[in-house]
């Protein structure tokens, strides 16, 4: 049996579009790889109570049939239906669900640039850290939940890279107990001056990052704009950073680096829209002004192909209000009604201040500069920028594709999701989408078996 709908991914897109079509009446199920619904940006601890952004939205999944723990590896066309095939918990036991319309609101993952001791312990992932945190796990640096952190034990953590999260990151740190010694932002935030409409529309968005980088002066947090760590230095793990200044394309100055001692670097460059399950069906992509892959949608997030729908941080990255407001679009649009004016105004306003953002921190091509030959860019298959370098230089390599045929830069178990977007930037290219069969590691065993019984 068919249901109306289903949704891939239970954060805000996914939960406003369930909630919202099964109050239009549809059958809809709503499947997440996570344990709990609330996505990445309301992550909380397993057993801990549902963090207030999510409350309303989960209480109004009445009538949805949540399936947690699900990973949806693959969407394929069964007649005039749709067969979404997951494996479920750490048996990876095999699930099926049927459906006549597909919403894909699977979120995004960071984006790393390389470094020179990038891969040394106590460096994390930016978003990292602070899932690190929301889920009550170790401080970075501190060795111990932040709930029972000792004044003393407080670390030193660096936050650097680009983007908005830095902010949002910086200050869940320092709130939790680390000492935050510098905030490091590769681009300008002068930058923003010329989407000056965008932003006088979204006054909201303007007061949070005041309200952030206010909370990091009180803590004597250095903001450092237009600098990035370009070193990461230590034995058995980080204990201490060259941050460099960089020119309007990102390469270093000479003469410009100064070594930040510290306990933890949490890193990252803003966030790549997850695409696999649509680029399997062939669903048309679009360039975001950040040089990210997104996907292209109409004005009711109808994606290119018939009956597949897409909404949140997968059609370019914009935060969690900008995904609320898709996934709400997506399930009107799905359940055939046309949606109100207030809610196609409010999504062209959160999406140009999305867009300024995402302009203000492209990374500048000259990022690469900081690389040296040992740098490990593929962390997987420890396959390091000479290596990439000689395959485009002395093999002929033009393209990512060529660069891991030569190298097996981006075969390794995250296949790419991670090395991808440099490994392409060495190659003289932009990212391109990810286009796989499987979204996800799923065992021979699984392909080999029939479709079975739906869920």
């Amino acid at each position: 049996m068919a249901v109306d709908l289903a949704v891939v991914g239970a954060g805000p897109a996914g939960l406003a579009a369930a909630s919202t079509a099964a109050g239009l009446g549809l059958d809809v199920t709503l499947l997440d790889a996570a344990e709990r619904p609330g996505g990445q940006i309301f992550r909380h601890p397993a057993g801990g109570p549902v963090p207030r952004g999510a409350r309303r939205l989960v209480r109004r999944l009445d009538g949805v049939r949540h399936l947690p723990a699900h990973h949806v590896w693959t969407v394929v066309r069964d007649g005039d239906t749709w067969l979404l095939h997951a494996v479920v918990g750490p048996d990876e036991t095999p699930a099926t669900v049927r459906a006549h319309a597909v919403l894909l609101a699977t979120g995004a993952y960071e984006r790393q640039l390389p470094f020179p001791g990038w891969t040394l312990p106590g460096v994390v992932g930016a978003g990292g850290a602070q899932a690190m945190l929301k889920g009550g796990l170790a401080l970075p640096g501190m060795g111990v939940p932040p709930a029972r952190a000792k004044p003393r034990a407080r670390g030193r953590v660096v936050v650097a890279g680009s983007g908005p999260l830095l902010l949002a990151v910086a200050t869940t740190l320092a709130a939790a107990g680390a000492r935050v010694p510098a905030l490091v932002e590769a681009a300008d935030y002068t930058a923003y001056a010329r989407h000056a409409p965008a932003l006088v529309r979204n006054p909201a968005k303007l007061a949070q990052g005041a309200l952030h980088g206010g909370a990091l002066l009180r803590r004597t947090t250095r903001l450092l704009t237009r600098h990035a760590v370009t070193a990461a230095h230590g034995t058995t793990r980080v204990e201490a950073v060259t941050v460099t200044r960089l020119d309007a394309d990102w390469r270093p100055v000479p003469g410009t680096g100064r070594r930040v001692p510290c306990d933890a670097l949490a890193v990252g460059h803003g966030l790549v829209p997850q695409l696999e399950l649509a680029t399997g069906l062939g669903c048309a992509t679009r360039r975001a002004p950040d040089g990210t892959p997104a996907l292209d949608v109409d004005a009711q997030q109808r994606t290119s192909v018939p009956g597949i729908w897409a909404a949140g941080e997968t059609c370019g990255i914009g935060g969690a209000e900008l995904a609320h407001v898709e996934g709400e679009i997506a399930a009107l649009s799905i359940g055939g009604h046309r949606p109100p004016g207030t809610l196609l105004r409010s999504r062209a306003r959160l999406r140009a201040f999305a867009d300024a953002m995402a302009a203000a921190h492209r990374p500048g091509p000259g990022w690469t500069d900081w690389l040296d030959g040992a740098t490990e860019v593929c962390r997987c298959e420890e396959v390091t920028a000479d290596r990439i370098r000689r395959a485009v230089t002395d093999l002929g390599a033009r393209d990512a594709r060529t660069v891991k045929l030569l190298t097996r830069a981006g075969m390794g178990w995250c296949q790419g999701r991670v090395c991808g977007p440099a490994v392409a930037r060495l190659a003289g290219q932009d990212p391109a989408p990810d286009r796989r069969p499987l979204s996800c590691p799923v065992p021979l065993s699984r392909l080999a078996q029939p479709p079975g019984a739906e869920r």
